[in-house]
This record gives structure tokens, sequence and C-alpha cells, in this order.
């Protein structure tokens, strides 16, 4: 698995985990699923990105994306 595919998969489990949150615990756990957003819109315009920072120092083989 690509970079890009590990963040994008990263980025999907904690969206839905985020919202599992909201549903079970507490309504303010959304705040979290906001974060997840605007990282995601930062990544964008940006090419920065924490999670793609912790998978290429775990070895994750680079993709097109984040070079």
């Amino acid at each position: 698995m690509t970079l890009d595919r590990s963040v994008m998969a990263f980025a999907g489990v904690m969206i839905l985990l985020s919202v599992a949150l909201t549903y079970f615990l507490s309504p303010l756990w959304m705040w979290f699923t906001v974060f997840i957003g605007l990282n995601l819109i930062q990544s964008a315009f940006t090419g920065f990105c924490p999670a793609a920072s912790i998978f290429r120092k775990l070895g994750v083989k680079q993709g097109c994306a984040f070079e």
C-alpha cells in the first residue's frame, strides 16, 4: 500500500470513528470530525499532512501525492 492510500484509509477510519463516538457517547465528538476535515483541507492546499509524515517514518513507500 502506498503512502497516499494509507493516508486516505486512515482519514476514512478516523472519520467513521468520530461519527461513532458522536453517536454513542457525546455530540461534542463532532468537533473531532471538524478537526479531521480541516486537516484534510489544509493538506490539500499546503501538501503537508501529519499522518503522511508518520507513515513515511514507519516505512510506507512513497506515492505520487506526497512527494
